[in-house]
């Protein structure tokens, strides 16, 4: 049975604390939908203190941003999106479209059509997180998207030069320094000068994602994201250091970042607990990490590979890290998780800034029934019929005619009854369903 060497602390006090967030998150979006580009402008002084009255970013600002980078920094940039787009090129290219003779005479199809217009949000308050324009313009993009916009808050008083040149190095059609919920509803609900879109994606904090869950149904979303999280499972055949710089790498984000160690070697539990203990010493964002790791950090011991399997599809992590004598029983096994990195040669950091697998994933519990941000949710399956012959729809008019008369829809039964009148050459009465 397994057994919590550490545990979390009970999240009760923070139920208070959202429902004060969702009132005042659905405040701001009533005020952007009457007020527009003034009530854009005073969020952005308040929260940012950033004012301007044109919020998108000239051509001239953006060439600025493009000078700042390095040749170094700006092949790096380059690199990571190439990794990005030819994943996401080959997940475009297994989305077929789809055309059958369901019966003779009837033709069934789907085609994957493009939304017009994405949102992207780049979050940039406390990091200038440049890894997320990859993951949201580049994809959308790949998937066809023909108008994309993108928003990211000032970093230190100013555009943020790795996020505006890695939005541009991405093909943004439109790039907005703007952040928090003012830069999400003003993309998803249009204001004066910000042109709505279909689809809003990309991480941000609390208020980001509350604002993004209470506009969905008005737009699309990629998925409802709450705090980052890292769910490791690792026997004795690696050590404490590993495993603490993992699992502090990831509570780095912020301070209610869950970070769990699921293992079969209580004396790996014991060597993790005192490399984090060690490493938090010295890491520069220990003030974060370390109240994430005492208020959120795990370590779970359990008897067996098929427990940790167990153990780790309950928690359903948006990272699983695999280091084990046998990893590829878990790449089997495991069920619901937002991304795997099999090995102790991968890790999260790997996915989440270059490998080339997207990094807006699945929280909250919710890879139990979505898979992160890919090509496809951008793209809308919409399907298509035609009935080619008289026989074809006579034929279909006959079935859906008596199961149309079956819900009481005489309505619904003429439509099919009229078509059998006119290709079957049958004496069907008006309105009777009687095939």
């Amino acid at each position: 049975m397994a057994q919590w060497i550490k545990q979390a602390r009970p999240k009760e006090q923070l139920v208070a604390a959202a429902d004060a967030l969702k009132n005042n998150v659905s405040q701001i979006l009533l005020d952007i939908e009457k007020r527009g580009d003034a009530a854009v402008r005073e969020l952005s002084i308040k929260f940012d203190g950033w004012d301007r009255t044109d919020y998108r970013l000239s051509d001239v600002e953006i060439q600025e941003c493009m000078n700042a980078l390095t040749q170094r920094e700006h092949d790096d940039i380059l690199f990571a999106q190439t990794q990005v787009r030819r994943f996401a090129d080959a997940q475009r290219k297994s989305m077929l479209d789809v055309e059958i003779e369901s019966i003779p005479g009837v033709i069934l199809g789907h085609k994957h059509i493009p939304v017009s217009a994405a949102g992207c949000y780049v979050p940039g308050g406390k990091y200038p997180l440049l890894a997320s324009a990859h993951m949201s313009i580049v994809t959308a993009k790949s998937a066809g998207v023909k108008n994309i916009a993108t928003a990211a808050p000032p970093f230190k008083g100013k555009p943020a030069p790795y996020i505006v040149a890695a939005q541009h190095m991405a093909g943004a059609d439109s790039i907005y320094c703007l952040g928090g919920i003012q830069a999400v509803a003003a993309m998803a609900l249009g204001t004066e000068s910000i042109s709505p879109v279909d689809i809003i994606v990309g991480p941000g904090n609390a208020y980001v994602a509350e604002a993004k869950r209470q506009l969905f149904g008005r737009v699309g979303i990629d998925l409802f994201a709450g705090p980052t999280e890292v769910l490791i499972i690792a026997d004795d055949s690696v050590d404490g250091e590993i495993c603490a710089t993992d699992l502090l790498g990831q509570a780095e984000h912020g301070v209610d970042s869950p970070a769990v160690l699921v293992t079969t070697s209580r004396a790996l539990a014991d060597d993790t607990l005192r490399c984090v203990a060690q490493q938090l010493e010295k890491l520069p964002t220990s003030a974060i990490a370390g109240e994430a790791w005492n208020n959120f950090g795990e370590i779970i011991l359990c008897d067996s590979f098929e427990e940790m399997v167990q153990i780790s599809d309950q928690y359903a992590s948006e990272h699983v890290q695999i280091m084990t004598r046998d990893d590829d029983f878990f790449l089997n096994n495991l069920h619901d998780y937002g991304a795997l990195f099999v090995g102790p040669r991968t890790n999260v950091s790997y996915g989440d800034k270059v490998i080339g697998t997207n990094h807006t994933l699945p929280t909250n519990k919710a890879a139990r029934y979505t898979g992160g941000l890919w090509v496809g949710k951008y793209i809308k399956t919409c399907t298509y019929q035609k009935v080619v012959t008289d026989e074809a729809s006579a034929l279909i008019g006959e079935y859906c005619s008596r199961l149309c008369m079956m819900e009481g829809f005489v309505g619904h039964a003429e439509q099919a009854n009229l078509r059998v009148r006119r290709y079957g050459h049958k004496d069907v009465p008006y309105g009777t369903g009687a095939i």
